[in-house]
């Protein structure tokens, strides 16, 4: 039996965080999601021990105030958690759709639940100043990318939210990494008539990558081709309309100029390109697309 996706969506009440529950009615994910809605203080709540607790010394009032306001913003948290969920319960009625509120830096708390549920895909806005005040996603989806070990997906919200296909930008390049952001966009539930777009880039590290990768020198665009041409029937067989682009000059201004241009709802990426090839790997190219793409970037682990 297929156990239903897991999905962990970082909320802030921000407009960044508003975007991410609007975006992933474009995600194509399933109907039987299990998601956790998680909400993050920027406040430190430190346990209070038994000997604390006991003792005679009276706690100072600046300390007493301190922890009012903190376990006053966990709460506040736990209200926008709960206003998420009711709004993903309505647009996806047959989610399982749970809450949580910690007191906490943003960024370490997603980061260590992702670890600790072990999520499909995490979910975060692309920035935003929180209703909380101090949670800043903007600073914390970067961070999350980078550490967190499964997929995630960083919402920006386009100028054309009700239409009802969706455009996805694939970067390729050969790679394993490339192979899984095709595959994981094959795997999803897409509305009739949406689009994806194969995206490559050739540049001078491609003849390098070439020679580590086949052994030998070879016709760069072709070589390219033969490695696009591969995945396009992989995605049509899952009711996509798939085009390709291959073009001359650097990945990641390749990318984001791409799906500009196309009207991309969502850029798929790979976490590692060609291994070996410096201007190839992840660090670079993903980090580049999820900060200046003017939509949604999804950045893709697994079987890597």
């Amino acid at each position: 039996m297929n156990q239903p996706m897991k999905v962990l969506i970082a909320y802030d009440g921000s407009s960044g965080g508003d975007a991410a529950l609007v975006d992933l009615q474009k995600a194509g994910l399933p109907s039987d999601v299990e998601a956790i809605v998680i909400s993050v203080a920027d406040v430190c709540l430190w346990p209070t021990s038994t000997a604390e607790a006991n003792s005679t010394i009276p706690e100072p009032a600046s300390v007493k105030r301190a922890h009012k306001r903190a376990l006053q913003a966990v709460q506040e948290a736990r209200v926008l958690a709960a206003k998420a969920s009711e709004r993903l319960q309505t647009v996806f009625p047959g989610w399982k759709v749970l809450t949580e509120a910690h007191g906490e830096s943003p960024a370490w708390a997603i980061i260590q639940k992702a670890d600790e549920w072990k999520p499909d895909l995490v979910v975060v806005g692309s920035h935003g100043r929180s209703a909380l005040s101090k949670l800043v996603l903007g600073s914390v989806s970067q961070k999350v990318i980078t550490e967190t070990r499964c997929s995630v997906r960083v919402a920006r919200t386009g100028t054309d939210e009700d239409k009802s296909v969706v455009r996805i930008v694939i970067g390729v390049d050969g790679s394993a990494g490339a192979e899984t952001a095709v595959r994981a966009v094959s795997e999803r539930l897409w509305p009739a008539g949406s689009e994806a777009r194969l995206v490559a880039a050739l540049d001078p590290m491609m003849a390098t990558a070439m020679e580590w990768v086949e052994g030998g020198a070879t016709n760069e665009r072709a070589w390219m081709s033969k490695r696009v041409e591969s995945s396009v029937e992989r995605l049509r067989a899952s009711g996509l309309t798939v085009t390709t682009v291959i073009k001359k000059g650097d990945p990641k201004r390749v990318l984001i100029k791409e799906a500009k241009q196309w009207g991309a709802d969502c850029v798929f990426v790979g976490a590692r390109g060609l291994r070996g090839i410096g201007r190839l790997l992840l660090g670079s190219v993903s980090a580049a697309v999820v900060a200046r793409a003017g939509c949604s970037v999804e950045v893709v682990r697994g079987g890597e």
